[in-house]
């Protein structure tokens, strides 16, 4: 791949990573919604990332990460994850404020910034909304599923995206249910148990979510 990626490259690639669920590929009608960009726009940027080898644009299939572009995907997670964690860690915003204002800067970063900011934070695991922080150069995003797609049993640490509504914020706060606390599914009924906050290594059955 020739030069580096824009902003809007990269935010599309997050884009179509958060989208293409389950086999599907993300549309550009709804990668042009979530960026809030127009049509032409979104289709403009997946062309020119198509051409670069990091995205698979078939008609009627809609838009899929090629493993080139998947570990470009992981590598602006990674980053955009890790400056939301010095946001919050070093100059104390609220996790949820975390994630609008490192969008804002994290792309005009330096690798060598990114790396010496990671070791200064003691390399952390997750970001402050309890994601995985992806691996330097890897291919691999951890999976994430959904609260109600765990199975008695399971035990999960949570995560919340920056773009929940406040209220929803709130409301999961006042049940325990915030960034990094372990839940357990006891039944259909009683689904969650509040824990000890997740500090580091996972049971076997453990899984984000």
């Amino acid at each position: 791949m020739d030069g580096a990626l824009s902003k809007s490259e990269r935010e599309t690639l997050k884009a179509v990573f958060r989208l293409a669920k389950d086999g599907e590929g993300a549309h550009t009608g709804e990668l042009a919604a979530h960026l809030g960009v127009s049509p032409g726009t979104a289709t403009a940027t997946v062309k020119r990332l198509a051409g670069r080898g990091l995205l698979d644009h078939r008609p009627y299939r809609g838009v899929e990460l090629t493993k080139a572009g998947r570990r470009e995907a992981a590598a602006a997670m990674r980053r955009h994850r890790i400056v939301e964690r010095f946001l919050s860690d070093m100059l104390g915003y609220a996790w949820n404020e975390a994630d609008r204002l490192a969008g804002s800067f994290e792309h005009e970063l330096p690798q060598e910034v990114e790396d010496r900011m990671y070791v200064a934070l003691d390399r952390p695991s997750t970001c402050p909304h309890g994601f995985p922080i992806p691996e330097l150069d890897t291919a691999e995003i951890p999976d994430m599923p959904p609260l109600y797609q765990l199975e008695a049993g399971d035990v999960a640490v949570v995560a919340i995206s920056g773009s929940t509504e406040p209220d929803m914020v709130a409301f999961l706060d006042t049940l325990g249910v915030r960034p990094g606390v372990r839940v357990e599914v006891l039944d259909a009924r009683q689904i969650y148990v509040r824990k000890e906050p997740a500090k580091g290594s996972r049971s076997r059955r453990e899984k984000s979510a």
